[in-house]
């Protein structure tokens, strides 16, 4: 699991309770049950509504995936490749058949299982390349609804505090109240503000870079299938797979 999620939303609420403590503030004052209720419902609901269900319940099963799956290791998958081509130069690509059962990537193992069934080269680049494009394309709809809600809320959030501030208008014959009133209606502005920068564009954003990565992953696997395909060096398969990684261990050592 990458804990960078976790870690930077849980730093940034610390950041605003501390400020709220130093400011001499009590942190409880802000948990307010209305303006709570209006931003968070009234956010995933106009969330909803620009989006279909489907779109809606994919986007929140990949809230976890998120935050829970390990980063995606491309050099891992560069070794499996340079073992699979060396071994096909040496007994022939029938002989990976067995192989492929073992493989735990399904992007892998199906590419692999495509280019022992004899699928043209061309063919193959189209197949992967589709999947490729149609996971982006998925996982692009998962942020964008998370990204579209960071817009919402700030917005609702100051549609709670007009509608808070009305009621401090009609209550003007209470001096003693107004101060108290008036600072509950920008709690919900707080709210709308918080919500969209700590929660909902963050995970709009992760949800887009772990995508990413996934994809960056399996464009090297395309590029290594199709040269364990064509029978390549598996010594050059693994120069020329390691130079797609944007950190390879010998651009480290190079770099040191």
């Amino acid at each position: 699991m990458d804990p960078a999620g976790f870690i930077g939303i849980v730093v940034a609420f610390g950041a605003i309770f501390t400020a709220l403590i130093l400011e001499g503030a009590d942190p409880m004052s802000i948990f307010l049950l209305p303006p709570l209720i209006l931003v968070w419902l009234g956010t995933i609901g106009v969330g909803i509504a620009g989006h279909t269900m489907k779109d809606v319940v994919e986007s929140y099963k990949a809230v976890p995936r998120a935050f829970l799956n390990k980063r995606p290791d491309p050099t891992e998958t560069v070794d499996t490749l340079v073992d699979l081509a060396d071994r096909a130069r040496r007994e022939g690509l029938l002989a990976l058949e067995d192989a492929a059962k073992d493989i735990n990537d399904p992007f892998l193992r199906g590419g692999l299982q495509a280019a022992i069934d004899g699928t043209d080269p061309d063919d193959l680049r189209i197949i992967l390349e589709d999947k490729i494009a149609t996971k982006r394309t998925r996982e692009k709809v998962w942020s964008k609804y998370f990204q579209d809600m960071g817009g919402y809320a700030p917005t609702i959030g100051i549609i709670g505090t007009v509608i808070s501030l009305v009621h401090v208008l009609e209550n003007l014959s209470d001096p003693a109240s107004l101060g108290h009133s008036i600072a509950a209606a920008f709690v919900a502005t707080l709210w709308g503000i918080l919500s969209a920068n700590v929660v909902w564009l963050p995970i709009g954003v992760r949800i887009k870079r772990f995508s990413d990565l996934e994809c960056a992953q399996m464009e090297v696997t395309l590029e290594g299938l199709l040269a364990v395909q064509a029978g390549a060096n598996p010594r050059l398969v693994g120069e020329r797979l390691r130079s797609l990684l944007p950190d390879t261990p010998a651009e480290k050592k190079e770099a040191a």
